[in-house]
């Protein structure tokens, strides 16, 4: 493997990530009203009557990989 752009591959160094705690607070209040309008009757109703549209753009986009 070469080191390309005039890196070297023998250094090992660690990447910091920055997260505001707010902003991961917001995604996962979303993830959670997500999840349990999914649980809800009116989803089912919804997905069958083929008018559900939240749960199945964001499905459509970014794939179903249900980790639970």
């Amino acid at each position: 493997m070469t080191a390309g752009f005039g890196g070297s591959t023998n250094k090992k160094s660690k990447a910091t990530v920055i997260v505001d705690d707010d902003e991961v607070k917001k995604l996962i209040k979303e993830y959670k009203k997500i999840k349990k309008y999914m649980k809800s009757s009116f989803y089912k109703i919804m997905t069958l009557d083929g008018t559900e549209k939240k749960v199945s753009s964001l499905l459509e986009e970014y794939g179903e990989d249900d980790i639970t």
